[in-house]
């Protein structure tokens, strides 16, 4: 049976992924650690508090469990990062450094690190851009995802650690927070929303992006770790796709629902990061590599995101 740690389980994608991990390899099977404490997601499962930075104790914790696979998700996102330098390169590099060290030593035998779209800076194709289209980012985040895809592609090479990534759009869910990324407004739009609130948008318009409805994003990586190691021919990072919109394409769907909403736009310091980043993304390699396929289209993720989330502030959520 598969052992599973998670790092950054608290996190946006780290909760949701943890639980649907839970309940396909069962739940005492799935360790979820974090340096906060746990949601009230995380309660019914085993959770540790740990820090990725202490790379003993990160060993004490696969040992301790038996642990096969780990899931690195801990990382600082692109906003908080430009407001934090040298936490967002210590915490993205040795963070990954500490996990593909301990799978060299066969701590792990399989290994997943999140990438992200803000490896693409302002030179490479914005519509469709190809998996291997020019990486000149212009954030540290982005800065320390693309060095992060070296390391794994390097690491792979020259040990033959299994490790597989996701170069993930925005992400877009009901049961966490969002945790400080340029495409947060997508997940902020739809509490104001239900709340009956002016949303202001700190990005333009017009300023589109590709995204991702979190149940596309946790069924792409739970796919993609199941897939015949033979099947995957990118070990840097696979571009990911699903849908591409603007806040203002996002808006009129919410205004479908809820036609009182209304939006207003004060671009900020975000703006700057979004315009450095692809307008949607070529992932044909994921699908034909492993056969990936988004569920989730604008109007339907719209629709799930406003029943889903109304219900989880009914009840105190989060």
């Amino acid at each position: 049976m598969e052992k599973i740690l998670v790092t950054g389980a608290c996190g946006q994608l780290g909760s949701e992924l943890t639980a649907d991990l839970q309940s396909i390899y069962g739940t005492d099977n799935v360790i979820a650690t974090d340096i906060v404490e746990p949601p009230e997601a995380l309660s019914d499962g085993p959770f540790e508090r740990l820090d990725v930075m202490d790379r003993p104790a990160l060993a004490g914790a696969a040992e301790r469990h038996g642990i096969t696979t780990i899931y690195h998700l801990a990382a600082l996102l692109s906003a908080k990062a430009e407001q934090q330098i040298g936490k967002a390169w210590d915490l993205n590099m040795q963070g990954l450094l500490n996990v593909l060290e301990l799978a060299r030593d066969g701590r792990f035998t399989k290994v997943f690190w999140p990438s992200s779209i803000a490896v693409f800076g302002p030179d490479a194709r914005k519509e469709q851009t190809p998996q291997n289209s020019p990486c000149n980012p212009t954030t540290v985040y982005g800065i320390s995802k693309l060095a992060g895809e070296q390391w794994c592609s390097y690491y792979h090479r020259r040990f033959g650690v299994d490790v597989r990534s996701l170069r993930y759009p925005g992400l877009i869910g009901y049961k966490s927070l969002p945790g400080g990324g340029t495409t947060d407004y997508a997940v902020d739009i739809f509490y104001k929303a239900l709340a009956g609130e002016r949303f202001s948008c700190f990005l333009e318009s017009q300023s589109r992006l590709p995204m991702m409805y979190m149940e596309d994003a946790v069924k792409a990586t739970i796919d993609l770790m199941r897939a015949d190691p033979a099947s995957i021919s990118v070990r840097t990072s696979y571009n990911l796709a699903a849908i591409s919109f603007t806040p203002e394409e996002l808006a009129f769907e919410i205004q479908k629902h809820l036609p009182e909403f209304e939006i207003s736009y004060e671009p900020d310091y975000r703006q700057q990061i979004a315009e450095s980043w692809p307008d949607s993304i070529d992932d044909t390699a994921a699908r034909e590599d492993w056969e990936w396929s988004p569920v989730y289209d604008l109007e339907k993720m719209v629709g799930d995101m406003l029943k889903n989330l109304e219900k989880e502030l009914k009840q105190g959520i989060p």
